[in-house]
């Protein structure tokens, strides 16, 4: 649905410094959430992980991520203080980076990733509701891509190869997840002075209300679930969702590994290769949403994915100098731009502004069990058996099949379809 007649009380000013903390955020989330990707050639041989055990870890924090997606944006909906949840899930999340690098086995090291899947998981759709409820429409989908992806990937993708290798070279890789869990203590400090939340009046106290609260807001959730699965662009959205956020995971858990295990680079080298990911990424954050605002969203998540099969393809096969190598990572992970759209804007924009949360989580949570948990298992099963090689190939099909299903996409930007003189 169309929000064509939407104003906000918020100035221009705040809407930008609101955005802007919102990213920063969520970049401290994804520095903290693949702390553990970057840092697995130096966790594997001291834990003696193989690689189904990788692939397990991550697949179970996933799995955590999403069920947190669907509980808390639900709660938030319910509850409508976003602000308060966001504040205790950034502390928490923090918490748990430091029990990350406390773990002496593998059991711990699972136990410590399940809770900060927990505590992370319902950070980006509740940012992604108060995008959608204090910014304007018309730059929805850019604002959306640059809370979720900038400093997600600035941070989480650029910054936290280079500097977290550097750390746990200097100083050891658990010294590198204590330092790393600082961050978001500090910003949660700061969201709690910034972010304003709206006052909301407290329905009259009901016992029979209250006591029949859980049940009724489990039918609550599944019927809302079933409206919003009726609409076309939501269950297209939740495909690729569970497509690409198996590719992404995949990437993150393999990849640093195939790079010194199979293609024999350097712990350095290969850490720069990644930090290329985060500045395409970053670039992509706002550069890849901002161009579906103009010439719609389908184009873009029908080619995005088509020019990251690149990514595997030039990775298991490209025998040149480092420099083409780098070139390969940096345009191969152009599908990361579309993230925000098919898990946040599309579906903002396909159903009505008061189930934006849960429509979030449904994406995300999705996303997540199936193809962030599913994903990364199957990928470490497939690489005990047949080589590192496996995880790659498994990512070239999965794009492949994301451009496919993003043909069934309805167009659902504002400008676009003001332009064609279309409404929804």
């Amino acid at each position: 649905m169309q929000d064509t007649q939407f104003k906000t009380p918020h100035s221009i000013a705040y809407q930008a410094v609101l955005v802007g903390l919102l990213s920063l955020n969520f970049g401290i989330v994804f520095f903290d959430r693949n702390a553990l990707n970057f840092l697995m050639p130096f966790v594997q041989p001291e834990l003696e992980l193989s690689n189904s055990q990788v692939g397990l870890i991550a697949s179970v924090f996933s799995f955590a991520w999403a069920i947190a997606a669907f509980g808390v944006s639900r709660v938030s909906d319910a509850i409508g203080n976003r602000k308060v949840l966001l504040i205790i899930s950034t502390i928490a999340f923090s918490l748990c980076s430091v029990l990350t690098g406390l773990a002496s086995t593998f059991a711990l090291l699972v136990g410590a990733r399940i809770l900060m899947g927990l505590a992370e998981g319902g950070v980006m759709p509740i940012s992604h509701a108060i995008v959608a409820r204090d910014v304007n429409p018309r730059v929805r989908g850019l604002a959306q891509g640059f809370a979720q992806n900038f400093a997600s990937n600035l941070l989480g993708s650029f910054v936290a190869p280079v500097v977290l290798v550097w750390l746990a070279t200097q100083y050891g890789w658990r010294n590198a997840f204590y330092i790393a869990g600082l961050p978001g203590i500090l910003c949660a400090l700061m969201m709690w002075f910034v972010i304003k939340e709206p006052k909301v009046e407290k329905p009259k106290h009901d016992e029979n209300k209250t006591s029949k609260s859980f049940s009724q807001g489990m039918q609550d959730w599944v019927a809302a679930v079933v409206v919003a699965m009726q609409v076309r662009n939501v269950w297209v959205c939740v495909v690729l969702g569970i497509l690409l956020v198996a590719y992404l995971v995949i990437c993150w858990a393999f990849m640093p590994l195939y790079l010194t295990q199979v293609r024999g680079f350097s712990q350095a080298d290969a850490s720069w290769l990644m930090a290329t990911l985060g500045i395409s990424a970053t670039i992509g954050s706002f550069l890849t949403p901002g161009i579906s605002d103009l010439i719609g969203r389908k184009p873009v998540m029908i080619f995005m994915p088509l020019l990251s099969f690149l990514l595997p393809i030039g990775a298991l096969y490209y025998e040149g100098a480092y420099f083409g190598m780098v070139l390969i990572f940096f345009f191969g992970w152009a599908l990361n731009g579309i993230f925000p759209l098919f898990m946040a804007t599309i579906p903002s924009e396909s159903v009505s502004p008061a189930m934006a949360a849960t429509v979030f989580g449904l994406c995300m949570g999705t996303c997540e069990i199936i193809g962030g948990a599913g994903g990364p298992a199957l990928a470490g099963l497939a690489a005990d058996i047949y080589g590192l090689e496996a995880p790659l190939i498994i990512m070239a099909v999965l794009t492949l099949a994301g451009s496919v299903f993003a043909f069934f996409l309805h167009e659902s930007a504002p400008g676009v379809l003001a332009r064609r003189g279309e409404t929804d």
